[in-house]
Order: structure tokens, then C-alpha cells, then sequence
């Protein structure tokens, strides 16, 4: 696998969202979002053997791992890094793009342990294009299906892709900030959503709250 960096943190975003987690990221992405705050990821990294990767992960206290980018379904050896750690009872997140099909995913054991984090890509990254829309009907209730929005243009396009796209996809929803020179758009996003009545969460990069762009945090 092409490790970028390994470290041990609070999640920052979704669901699990403050919970101590181990996070894995590779290198390698397919895509080039105008707002990406890991374009070091594009890059830099070295290859390292799966037992090495599992070796370090099984090190920290504890049993939550985040897999993610760049791009980590890029890695062939994504499934198998995820089967190991699913069979030693670990919950495990991974954070995809949504332009590649999850299919290789849906078959790991506990399913129930496994959170599919899809972005569906909105019209500020200038990857909109991109989106694969057959991955929403794949995911289940426990998943995650998440918009960066980080303006007016965006939150339109999340809202029509929720009565349309997104329409009878099962996962959580939510809209998450976008952080951008320093600075959150999350009060004008949750009174956005408030004032339109959307059931959805509104979610912020906590990690960027606490610790502002440090890397490996």
C-alpha cells in the first residue's frame, strides 16, 4: 500500500465525530477538488507492506480506524487492510471521493463495522462531473453520504440532489462546512438548514477547530 502518513487523533468529521481514532492515508488521488486541504497526499508517501501498516495500527489504544485520502480505494490492498482489522473487531471508516465504485467494499464482514463515507461533490470543488451516482443506492443506513458545501451554489445543487439523486439513498446525510483560508461557513450552514427544514446533519472539521491546519491531526 502507498502510505502517506499514519497517525492517532480525533475524528473530525461525521458521525464519530471527537471519538479517538487511528488514521491511515494514502497516496494517490484521481481527483483535484479546488478547496482540497491534503495535496500533499497527491504525492508523497512509500510504498509499505500490509503487515508493517497493521503492525503500527494495532500499537495505538484504540479499536477505530479511519482509511483515507487522497483517494484510498486507489489501493488495492484497501480491502485487505480492512478484512484484518474488521475480523480483530475494529469499527473502521472509510472516506472516499464518490467518483469510484465502493462494489469491492460491500462483501467485508461485520458489514455493521464498516462505514462508507461517500462525497457527492458539489459544484465549488470543479469536480462535480465527477460524481458517481450508482454508489448511492449501494450504501446502507449505518453509511455516510456527505457534501462539502461551501456556498450558496453548493447548498442548491445539495438540495436538489437530495430530491433527486440522492432521493432514495439509505445512508445519514450530512452537509459539513467547508474550511477555507482559516475560517468556517458552519453558522450560515446550519441556519441554512434550519430555515429550509432539512433533515440533515450539519457538520464542521473539528480536528481544524482544535488544532487549525496542523498535519497529522
Amino acid at each position: 500500500m502507498r502510505l502517506n502518513e499514519l497517525f492517532y487523533t480525533i475524528q473530525g468529521e461525521g458521525r464519530a465525530m471527537g471519538l479517538p481514532t487511528v488514521f491511515v492515508r494514502t497516496t494517490g488521488c484521481n481527483l483535484r477538488c479546488a478547496w482540497c486541504d491534503t495535496t500533499y497526499s497527491f504525492y508523497e508517501g512509500e510504498d509499505t507492506p500490509l503487515p508493517a501498516i497493521l503492525a503500527r495500527v494495532r500499537g495505538f489504544p484504540a479499536k477505530r480506524l479511519c482509511l483515507t485520502g487522497g483517494e484510498p480505494l486507489l489501493q488495492k490492498d484497501a480491502p485487505d487492510l480492512l478484512r484484518a482489522l474488521l475480523a480483530e473487531g475494529w469499527e473502521c471508516v472509510v472516506e472516499t471521493s464518490g467518483s469510484i465504485d465502493v462494489t469491492a467494499l460491500l462483501g467485508l464482514e461485520p458489514r455493521t463495522k464498516l462505514v462508507l463515507s461517500v462525497d457527492v461533490k458539489a459544484p465549488s470543488s470543479g469536480m462535480q462531473g465527477e460524481n458517481l451516482w450508482d454508489n448511492l443506492a449501494r450504501l446502507e443506513p449505518h453509511d455516510q453520504l456527505k457534501f462539502v458545501v461551501a456556498d450558496e451554489a453548493d447548498y442548491q445543487f445539495a438540495r436538489a440532489a437530495l430530491e433527486h439523486e440522492a432521493k432514495a439513498c439509505r445512508a445519514e446525510v450530512i452537509f459539513q462546512a467547508c474550511w477555507q483560508e482559516g475560517q468556517s461557513n458552519l453558522r450560515w450552514l446550519a441556519e441554512r438548514v434550519l430555515q429550509d427544514g432539512l433533515d440533515v446533519r450539519v457538520g464542521t472539521q473539528l480536528h481544524k477547530h482544535v488544532w487549525g491546519e496542523a498535519r497529522g491531526r
